[in-house]
């Protein structure tokens, strides 16, 4: 079973168990993969019709058809191996007259791939991305494209970089990536019909006519995909992207970001930075922590001691004191409280299960815990 067809099968459940707004941005997404202008006016075609209430009791059978269609198309187009997109090789930025300089870093990214940067800020993740897309030229070290372009124009077009602050932009959000379009040479009716599913995928579509001052924080940010994936760039690199966003808005915009890397037939690979680490260690692929610009290896336990051992982060309604007392029969080695967080840190040989059976043999309060053993979390401590 190839990417497309898990892909088709999970679009099959989400029909099955009738959560259609998944659905439909699954229809969207192999309706982008035919790059086929006949199945672009069809899923237009239906969006316009869903959108009258009336049409609702048919909606399952249009979701069903359509469906149908797409695989027939998709299932007799090939999927192309996997490609490394870049590579980076002891990457330093060095500021005169500064005493922060970012590297050696190294870095590879294949198609498909999500690569989190972590750590606090002012350690560098805004200076490795700005050199990622050639906005700064690094001191040392090499960065490496794998992908076709003709000339430095040409890379730039396909490393999209966005800011962690944009700028502001006049006229419709329709208006404004009909003429993004336009740009990169789509005109007429499959501008239009592009725009339309570009909209709809990330949720623009009831607010296709508001200008930039009319949308919130989290739809300015989906509005720059949106204007993104209308370049169809092979790398996007973006900076803070769940920064003022609330839990679900974060949620979501992970999930897009692992949807638009992982298509069968348009991957491409996303590197970004965020401080919300537990939502970005769930959708990457691979993690950096930056730590005074330098990079802390999460893998490799020769490197990290701390690797071998368990680290619970947890909350209890329970004084130090208590907690101290019980865990210490589990070979603990220390527990601090950060507000009325604890983490604790025990020998290796002991496990997530051993932890939780004495919590529970001591009907002690936990309202949360975690296992951050693996974590870059633990970097914070």
């Amino acid at each position: 079973m190839n990417l497309f067809e898990i892909q088709y099968r999970k679009s099959q459940k989400l029909l099955e168990y009738e959560n259609y707004d998944a659905l439909l941005k699954c229809i969207i997404d192999h309706t982008l993969d035919t790059e086929d202008l006949t199945f672009y006016r069809k899923t237009v075609d239906l969006l316009d019709r869903l959108d009258n209430k009336a049409n609702a009791p048919k909606r399952r059978e249009k979701l069903t058809a359509i469906l149908g269609e797409l695989y027939d198309c998709l299932s007799k187009k090939e999927i192309k191996e996997r490609q490394k997109l870049l590579e980076v090789r002891n990457l330093v930025k060095e500021y005169p007259h500064s005493c922060f300089s970012l590297g050696p870093i190294d870095l590879e990214l294949w198609e498909g791939e999500i690569v989190g940067l972590a750590g606090e800020n002012g350690n560098g993740k805004t200076t490795l991305l700005r050199s990622l897309c050639l906005e700064l030229e690094p001191t040392d070290g090499q960065i490496r494209y794998f992908f076709p372009y003709k000339d430095q124009y040409d890379l730039r077009t396909q490393l999209v970089y966005i800011p962690q602050r944009t700028d502001n932009w006049q006229g419709s959000l329709l208006d404004n990536l009909q003429f993004t379009a336009s740009s990169y040479g789509i005109f007429g009716e499959e501008n239009e019909c592009l725009v339309q599913l570009i909209i709809a995928r990330m949720g623009l579509r009831e607010y296709r006519s508001l200008n930039w001052s009319g949308l919130s924080s989290g739809y300015k940010m989906r509005f720059e995909l949106a204007r993104m994936l209308l370049r169809k760039p092979k790398l996007l690199l973006i900076d803070e992207p769940l920064a003022n966003l609330d839990i679900l808005a974060q949620q979501t915009v992970l999930d897009d970001f692992k949807g638009i890397a992982q298509s069968p037939f348009r991957p491409l690979g996303i590197v970004l930075s965020s401080q919300q680490l537990y939502e970005v260690e769930k959708t990457s692929d691979k993690v950096i922590f930056l730590k005074n610009g330098k990079p802390k290896n999460t893998t490799d336990a020769s490197e990290n001691p701390e690797e071998e051992k368990l680290i619970i982060e947890f909350e209890c309604a329970c004084s130090q004191d208590r907690l101290q007392s019980i865990l210490s029969t589990l070979g603990l080695e220390k527990i601090q409280q950060s507000g009325g967080t604890y983490i604790a840190c025990f020998q290796g040989n002991t496990t997530q299960e051993d932890f939780l059976k004495i919590i529970a043999e001591n009907q002690l309060p936990l309202s949360y815990f975690r296992n951050i053993s693996h974590s870059t979390r633990r970097f914070f401590l």
